[in-house]
């Protein structure tokens, strides 16, 4: 009767596990990657590999601030030039008690402030249209002088200029007091313009410097834009300066410790960062060995070779956490934006479900026959 009351258990178990699938939390690898082996496959599978990172790189960004550029810093003069827009305050100074411009009482005379015209000329009495556009306060200073020489030998002149609105750029957005901002510097820079806008909105998670220049768009990180004074741009007129939260994100899947949308907390993520971020693989249920990144192109960066782009729209990308290269070239594969990082099951842990049933049907036997 005892042996009976084995076999009948062992029999029901068996039945039972055929019947149905194991209840699991993950897919294993083989199961997300096997549509690569079909004679007309829907994915390209790459493992992440030291001799496969060069490769990758020169594949197409596919979203968040990477897929702009940004514009290194030019070196520009000291000072400003005078532009369409500026205004000129000027003060004459004349001893000449014939002098056209000041009285015998008055030793100088403070002339009504002159804006630059959109040809660059200004219009001082006596003298009549000067062109000053694009150049300096001193330069402009001499200029005038030279042409009031004529009326009257003596006369000295003292010049001072503002920036008007048209040699401005404008802080648009994300800052503490936005606004426009005047050039009085030809070498200001996207940094010193944040400062003088206050500098970014407390709170922003990684925010991230949108430069407007024409019809082009141009983003970074400001937290790469403040380790990289290389990259600190100079500025332009008319240039518009947005700060915004990054809205980057990855979704973390799989057995994992977090399953859910992650932000990201810097403008450039490894997927060991990600992994790290994600709470880890789970010891009890995660198969290190199989760590997917999955990834979709444009259709227009697919390439047949797989070399210059990738060989299918949908990639899976797979690392192997338990080697050495796995692991450091996991810490030099860059995540993008919308990326899927897959913690796959192990395949071990079926076994020892498996086991653990069989290991209790036994005790349930045992009990039987005592």
């Amino acid at each position: 009767m005892p042996t009976k009351s084995i076999f009948m258990v062992l029999a029901v178990v068996s039945t039972a596990l055929s019947g149905c699938a194991l209840p699991r939390g993950a897919a294993l690898q083989s199961e997300i990657v096997k549509e690569a082996n079909s004679e007309t496959p829907d994915i390209a599978v790459y493992p992440v590999t030291k001799n496969l990172l060069p490769r990758f790189a020169k594949w197409p960004h596919t979203g968040g601030v990477a897929q702009y550029s940004w514009l290194g810093r030019k070196a520009a003069p000291i000072g400003r030039v005078l532009l369409a827009g500026d205004t000129i305050n000027l003060s004459v100074w004349d001893s000449d008690e014939n002098s056209l411009l000041t009285s015998r009482e008055q030793k100088v005379a403070q002339l009504q402030v002159m804006r630059v015209s959109t040809n660059g000329s200004v219009f001082v009495p006596y003298v009549g249209s000067i062109q000053v556009g694009g150049m300096t306060d001193a330069a402009a200073r001499e200029k005038i002088q030279s042409a009031l020489e004529v009326i009257s030998p003596s006369a000295q002149i003292q010049l001072s200029s503002e920036a008007g609105t048209r040699h401005s750029v404008f802080v648009v957005s994300g800052v503490n007091n936005p606004g426009p901002v005047p050039l009085e510097e030809r070498d200001m820079t996207v940094l010193s313009a944040l400062a003088i806008g206050g500098g970014a909105k407390e709170g922003f998670e990684n925010p991230q410097i949108r430069l407007l220049r024409g019809k082009s768009t141009y983003a970074i990180g400001l937290d790469r834009l403040l380790k990289s004074p290389s990259l600190d741009t100079t500025l332009r007129s008319g240039d518009k300066i947005l700060v915004a939260e990054d809205e980057s994100y990855f979704l973390a899947l799989g057995a994992s410790g977090r399953e859910e949308l992650i932000t990201f907390p810097k403008s450039h993520l490894t997927a060991l960062d990600a992994v790290t971020i994600m709470g880890g693989v789970d010891d009890a249920r995660a198969n290190p060995e199989g760590v997917l990144v999955l990834r979709e192109y444009s259709s227009r960066a697919v390439r047949a070779d797989g070399v210059a782009g990738p060989a299918n729209r949908r990639v899976v990308f797979t690392m192997d956490l338990t080697t050495a290269d796995g692991l450091f070239s996991a810490g030099n594969f860059h995540i993008n934006p919308k990326d899927v990082v897959y913690a796959t099951e192990s395949p071990v842990n079926n076994a020892r479900t498996i086991f653990s049933i069989i290991g209790s049907a036994f005790g349930v036997s045992n009990q039987l026959s005592n």
